[in-house]
């Protein structure tokens, strides 16, 4: 059996064999995908989310991706995680007879069950939580560290006390390449790791820590994911800290200056929202015991400079875009917090999980493409 196999007989298990899920952040990026993937395989899924950093946009393309009775399957509680009833009352899933949707018997401040309506509810307790919900952007965490901090620690331990409370099988959680900070090796192997770069940084490896604790004192299954750097279908290019390939085509398109801070040779390993999907969904149900309480990077293993990624980017866009064709990057200095280069080992992941990547950036650019592209002509429309 090959580790690619691996993750098709999951899916193939799942979708005839309905669990229930928590995702925080649903209406993110990355949660919005994550939610996708599930309902299109039959899952049952409690959705948290504060619409501070994620979209009703999100939620309602999700919704138009999948069937009528695959939505029914969704539960969307709008609250945030600095607050620990919030994260309690997402620890239940409630399906309910003659509904027309999830979303329309849960309000924004519901617990799950709407007096409202009449009809036989089933309770699900969460069995798997995906935890997305944070502040991303160093950038952001420089300008505020508090907030930062408030979310991404204080908001974090609030969900591993509800999940913990509500005895969920396995917690799986986003942690984060910034974690390997000033440590000059490269690839970045899990277990060697410097010191935080930015206030981001410190409240990842918070994270990490909280986890091992968790996982030696209450004997609670955890597994963070290390993410390098995430593009994909619903990744905004708005906003000061929108991320770097979403922010480039949309000033492109728009014949706006891009910007590379520094000398362009500052390099990232580029992680395909797919991949993304593919690992968590590995590791919330891996039964390898000695898989769990542990940490993985989730990349691809490739390096790509950001003047190379302009340069794939200008490829692909020059055709249909001519006023491109004479155009290049602007440079100014480097940014504070950032780390130089960014190449991660994922032997462990592979090892452990039978996570392989499917998609490598070039292959992830054309799919993702078409979507980036759409999101910003409707803007200019």
């Amino acid at each position: 059996m090959t580790q690619s196999t691996k993750y098709e007989q999951l899916k193939s298990r799942l979708i005839n064999e309905p669990h229930t899920w928590l995702i925080t952040g649903v209406a993110g990026f990355i949660g919005s995908n994550l939610l996708e993937t599930l309902l299109k395989l039959n899952q049952r899924v409690v959705g948290l989310d504060s619409f501070v950093t994620g979209f009703q946009q999100n939620l309602d393309e999700v919704e138009s991706l999948v069937t009528p009775a695959q939505w029914e399957n969704f539960n969307f509680i709008r609250g945030d995680i600095r607050n620990l009833d919030d994260c309690r009352r997402a620890m239940t899933f409630h399906s309910k007879q003659g509904a027309q949707s999830a979303t329309m018997f849960l309000g924004e401040d519901s617990c799950g069950l709407s007096t409202q309506h009449s009809g036989l509810s089933t309770q699900h307790p969460v069995e798997y939580v995906l935890h997305q919900a944070a502040l991303g952007s160093v950038p952001r965490s420089v300008e505020n560290p508090i907030n930062t901090n408030e979310t991404n620690i204080s908001g974090y331990l609030n969900m591993l006390v509800a999940a913990r409370d509500a005895k969920v099988k396995r917690f799986v959680y986003a942690a984060s390449s910034s974690t390997y900070g000033d440590h000059p090796a490269l690839p970045k192997v899990e277990d060697k790791i410097g010191k935080p770069l930015s206030p981001y940084a410190v409240t990842k490896y918070v994270n990490e820590l909280y986890a091992d604790v968790f996982a030696r004192t209450y004997d609670f299954k955890t597994i963070g994911l290390r993410y390098f750097n995430v593009f994909g279908p619903r990744q905004t290019p708005d906003g000061a800290y929108a991320a770097v390939i979403p922010k480039w085509i949309a000033s492109m398109i728009k014949g706006e200056p891009v910007y590379i801070n520094g000398d362009g040779e500052t390099s990232r390993d580029f992680c395909f929202i797919e991949n993304v999907r593919q690992i968590n969904l590995l590791a919330a149900t891996c039964e390898n015991p000695d898989a769990t309480n542990q940490v993985y990077n989730v990349a691809v293993g490739d390096r790509t400079t950001l003047n190379q990624l302009y340069e794939q980017l200008h490829l692909n866009l020059v055709s249909a875009y001519p006023h491109l064709k004479d155009v290049g990057p602007v440079y100014r200095d480097f940014r504070g917090g950032d780390v130089r280069h960014s190449l991660a080992d994922i032997s462990k992941a592979s090892a452990l999980l039978g996570y392989q990547p499917t998609h490598r950036i070039a292959d992830g650019l054309k799919v993702a493409m078409d979507w980036y592209v759409g999101f910003v002509e409707k803007q200019q429309a």
